[in-house]
Order: structure tokens, then C-alpha cells, then sequence
């Protein structure tokens, strides 16, 4: 039963969200845009919902001309690529809120199991142990809450699946709280971490 109220909470929330805080969206695209002149929004291949494919929505934070494919962790030097907009972006995750837009269509939550890159197969295998890929990946999730980029995939999807058997509407703003609090501590953010591939 939760899982069907979930989806109307986070269609209401994310809409009530957009009405009453579309301008700091404009705000950061247009910090992004004078930057230099290129995308606003970085788009890239997830897995949600069953293993289905979608693309996740991020404020670019990296340059026109970094390398494409090629996650953040291998490259030679990640600063180099990072904008200036973009380091502040990512160290206050203010990056992620086109995810919204996410939300109010249904490929994502409020709460849940950060979604894989679509190569990410060791760890859609590791959700699969605990059926945490059997739910709608989330804006923020347990494993966030409890380690973020610093976690090992093994680890990471036993949080998951830990939130799969917990999960629930207390659960959920616990960890919505419990973010609330890292994100203003900038806990567990590491610079080139999965969570930050592909120019995004």
C-alpha cells in the first residue's frame, strides 16, 4: 500500500516544490550559462525500476571539452574539469535538483536506492541480492545517508536492500531529515565519485 501512496507523495511534493522554488532552478542555470555558454543540463543513462532504463536530470558541473564516457575518478586531473559553478554545485549537491523533474515523472523518488549508471554492473548484481532493484530509485537513500561515495558496493547495496525491507513513511523522512543534515555537512562527498560520471 505504501509503495502506491509513495508515488502520489512524491508527484505532490515534487509539484509543490517546482511552484514555490522555480526561480532558484533559473538561477543556478543562468550562474551555469554565463559560465561558459554551454549545456544547463547534463543528461545520463540510469537504471531504474526494475533494471528499465532512464536518463537522470543534473546541472552540468564539468566542461564542454571533458573527455565523454569516461567516469570522473579516471581522470588525470577531475579539477581540471570541474567549472567553478561546479564545485559549489557538487559540494552542495544543489547539482542533483533537476532530479525533480525526475520525480514529478515517475522514474524517480523523494526516497530510495540512488540509481546505477547503466554500466555499473557490479552493483546492479549486488541489488539483486537484496531486491533493491525491485523499487523506484531515489533522490536521496539509506546508503546516502550512511556513507555515500565513500561506500564499497557490496556495502552500499546492503543499505539498499536494507531500505527495501524497511522501507516505509516514517522511514523515509528519517532519511530525508538525516540528508538534510549531511548535505549542510558535506558528509561523505568525495570528488569523482560514480555518483558524478560522465561530465555530470
Amino acid at each position: 500500500m505504501y509503495r502506491k501512496a509513495k508515488r502520489v507523495i512524491d508527484f505532490l511534493l515534487s509539484l509543490i516544490w517546482l511552484i514555490l522554488f522555480w526561480w532558484l532552478l533559473v538561477l543556478i542555470a543562468a550562474a551555469i550559462k554565463l559560465e561558459d555558454g554551454g549545456n544547463v543540463i547534463f543528461k545520463q543513462r540510469r537504471i531504474g525500476l526494475n533494471k528499465k532504463e532512464f536518463y537522470i536530470y543534473k546541472f552540468r558541473t564539468m566542461k564542454m571539452d571533458t573527455p565523454k564516457d569516461v567516469p570522473t575518478h579516471m581522470l588525470h586531473d577531475p579539477d581540471e574539469y570541474i567549472t567553478k559553478s561546479g564545485h559549489f554545485l557538487r559540494r552542495s549537491s544543489l547539482d542533483e535538483l533537476p532530479q525533480i523533474f525526475n520525480i514529478l515523472k515517475g522514474d524517480m523518488s523523494f526516497v530510495g536506492p540512488r540509481p546505477a549508471l547503466y554500466n555499473q554492473y557490479d552493483l546492479i548484481a549486488e541489488r539483486d541480492k537484496y531486491n533493491a532493484n525491485s523499487v523506484v530509485p531515489g533522490l536521496t537513500g539509506w546508503a546516502q545517508v550512511n556513507g555515500r561515495d565513500e561506500l564499497p558496493i557490496p556495502v552500499k547495496a546492503k543499505y539498499d536492500g536494507e531500505y527495501v525491507d524497511r522501507m516505509s513513511f516514517c522511514f523515509d523522512i528519517y532519511i530525508i531529515f538525516r540528508t538534510i543534515f549531511s548535505v549542510f555537512k558535506a558528509e561523505g562527498v568525495k570528488e569523482g565519485a560514480d555518483e558524478h560520471d560522465n561530465n555530470g
